[in-house]
């Protein structure tokens, strides 16, 4: 077994000190001191080539993503299927929609590519104060490399549920923008079950008004690469993020989630949980969890955790919570990160009252997973997730024991 290494989880408290300034042709580069002040652009050609060596690359197989993050994309729209709901609408919009860069720009190269090479974007319209629910299907996207980007679009006051299902081949580079009313709740479950040869990267970018809930909920159990990054800017007072996290690697299969939530208005509150499971040769996950408490954003109330229990040897979890804080007027703020592998006492008293070892391992794994899929308040979409869920372990947790 390989045994996974988890950094050092950092708090970063910004200093500022000050030194006359240097001439220009003898400044050297400044490090970026904060994580608001990445580069951001939505030209590809403003990024430097990747090499892998980059903080926010560094974890990743960049060469089985090299056509994503920098060669040509099919940016034409696509087909999809949305089931009818009252309230919830799409159509196709031009790229220069002033709805387009309103919930955040790209901060890495295939980020920006899929932005320089998108030709309309489509935008999910929600509207009504009545609860509903709606299925955005992709499952046709095809082999080849494409771009996307999708606005949805929460009027003020409106609640909905949004399953965003993700299936079939794709080699996939995409940006997809929430933007919350004042007073806006919605509950968006992005759900990657691609084939085992799909390459997919995604950025997702949530802007939130005063008042305004969301709960995200990424759960990937298909698909050879991908990185899906949320980020929550949590801009109006008394906003709400709620970030949850499920996934399930298998050999050579390689699943990544760098998440970022900036608290920016006044009593804001967030909830950041992922877990993951990991069985088979060359598994692989990453989690990186970035939270920013900004100067403004008194009265803050934050925590995040990532788990992640390995099943087999050759399997390696990467976890990095990150906490920055420029306010020392908060609530509370924390972090949590642990990797590792069955709990004995766990099976030991299982297996103390007659169940089987197999079936012990299932019911940790299950339990395990579950608590996250349980929070999406979807019941058919729990009950699907937790079969497919059941089906990943009648394979892997046979092979472990």
């Amino acid at each position: 077994m390989t045994t996974p290494s988890t950094p050092t989880p950092s708090v970063t408290i910004p200093q500022t000190t000050e030194a006359a300034p240097a001439p220009t042709h003898m400044r050297a580069p400044v490090p970026v001191q904060t994580r608001s002040e990445r580069f951001t652009s939505t030209d590809v050609a403003d990024f430097p080539d990747v090499t892998g060596r980059e903080v926010m690359w560094k974890h990743t197989p960049v060469a089985r993503l090299a056509e994503l993050i920098s060669g040509e994309l099919d940016g034409s729209p696509y087909v999809f299927d949305l089931t009818a709901a009252p309230g919830v609408t799409a159509s196709w919009i031009a790229r220069d929609d002033a709805r387009i860069g309103a919930a955040g720009i790209p901060e890495d190269r295939a980020s920006a590519n899929a932005w320089t090479n998108f030709e309309q974007a489509l935008l999910v319209s929600i509207t009504g104060d009545d609860v509903k629910e709606a299925t955005l299907t992709r499952a046709a996207l095809g082999g080849g490399a494409r771009a996307a980007h999708t606005v949805v679009e929460v009027a003020p006051g409106a609640h909905a549920t949004l399953i965003l299902q993700n299936s079939g081949a794709a080699h996939l580079t995409e940006n997809v923008e929430f933007l919350l009313g004042a007073g806006a709740d919605l509950t968006v479950v992005s759900v990657q079950e691609w084939d085992d040869d799909a390459l997919h990267v995604s950025a997702h970018f949530a802007e939130l008004a005063e008042g305004a809930r969301i709960k995200h909920v990424a759960v990937t159990l298909g698909g050879g690469v991908v990185r899906l990054n949320p980020s929550a800017h949590l801009a109006g007072a008394r906003a709400d993020a709620e970030l949850l996290g499920a996934y399930f690697a298998d050999a050579s299969q390689h699943l990544e989630q760098q998440v970022y939530v900036h608290h920016d208005g006044p009593e804001t509150r967030s909830r950041v949980t992922y877990k993951g499971a990991l069985q088979g040769e060359g598994a692989r996950t990453v989690w990186i969890g970035d939270v920013l408490i900004g100067p403004k954003a008194v009265g803050t109330d934050t925590y995040e955790q990532n788990r992640n229990l390995v099943l087999t040897d050759g399997a390696r979890a990467d976890s990095v919570p990150n906490l920055e804080i420029e306010t020392g007027d908060i609530v509370g703020a924390g972090h949590a990160s642990a990797t590792g592998r069955f709990d004995d006492e766990q099976l030991f008293y299982l297996q103390s009252r007659g169940i089987p070892e197999d079936e012990a391992r299932r019911l940790v794994v299950r339990g395990f997973l579950f608590e996250i899929v349980q929070q999406i308040g979807s019941p058919a979409l729990q009950e699907r997730l937790q079969q497919a869920i059941e089906a990943e372990l009648a394979v892997s947790v046979t092979a472990a024991s």
